[in-house]
């Protein structure tokens, strides 16, 4: 966030152009279907949607729209003011209208300007996605794979489960040795055991991080395939502390830091 000011950090932070990167590192296989990338939000009302969807805005973080009919019966879509938010509802609390306001407050939003100044994100033109709604196993919600990848080399894994349910994050070794650390989440119990693809997971991400120092890969192991989720260079803006402290060290023991980018 303070020194590097590549090119290549603004694609990794757009939600749309990111894909054209993975599509030549990877393959567009590894890709989720996108029904539609609309410069103006009423072009949503154009779209022939199915009834599973995810709706998200390309240039920021925390926020997407989730429809399904596996979605909680008494959850609605939140006002476009507060929109900026992850929220499952089901196709008959989505009214495209409702989604066209909040795709045009997404869209007011300059995002990453606070005190941690993720400057990329200024720079990314403001759009809004339409992807395929993942599924894991017995329809629900997938797990969320994140890869640390410090020169190239996958260092941890943190997974995230419950999204909107009971939230549980664990991390890794990529042996799959579980980690005595806390990033804020209770850990999943019982144990997961080690995911099938688990070593093709690792080679899709040093393949996708291979031309910088660092960054997170988010991967969605599904039961038939693996699927891309996002490049992160500023996890949690920089603020993402660990208990115990220690693992604050040990995770940038693996980062040498670029005297200088270009």
């Amino acid at each position: 966030m303070l020194r590097d000011r590549r090119a290549l950090i603004v694609t990794f932070a757009d939600k749309a152009g990111v894909r054209d990167y993975v599509a030549e590192r990877i393959g567009e296989r590894y890709l989720p279907a996108s029904y539609g990338i609309v410069d103006d939000p009423r072009d949503l009302l154009k779209l022939d949607l199915p009834d599973r969807y995810v709706v998200k805005p390309t240039h920021g973080s925390g926020a997407a729209i989730v429809v399904s009919p596996t979605a909680l019966a008494d959850v609605e879509l939140p006002p476009a003011e507060w929109s900026w938010v992850y929220r499952h509802v089901r196709p008959e609390h989505a009214p495209r209208q409702q989604l066209v306001d909040i795709a045009i407050h997404w869209m007011s939003q300059l995002y990453g300007q606070g005190p941690n100044r993720e400057w990329a994100y200024g720079l990314v033109p403001r759009r809004v996605i339409v992807e395929e709604m993942l599924e894991g196993a017995n329809g629900a919600i997938p797990d969320d794979f994140k890869l640390f990848v410090f020169h190239g080399r996958c260092q941890y894994i943190q997974v995230d489960s419950g999204r909107f349910d009971d939230r549980t994050q664990d991390f890794y070794l990529p042996g799959w040795e579980h980690l005595p650390m806390s990033g804020g989440r209770a850990w999943i119990d019982p144990p997961r055991s080690r995911p099938a693809r688990l070593d093709e997971m690792i080679s899709l991400a040093e393949r996708l991080a291979s031309d910088t120092d660092f960054v997170r890969v988010d991967l969605y192991h599904l039961p038939d395939r693996i699927v891309f989720g996002e490049l992160t260079s500023y996890p949690a803006g920089g603020e993402s502390p660990f208990e115990p402290q220690s693992f604050n060290a040990e995770f940038g023991n693996h980062w040498t830091v670029p005297r200088r980018y270009r």
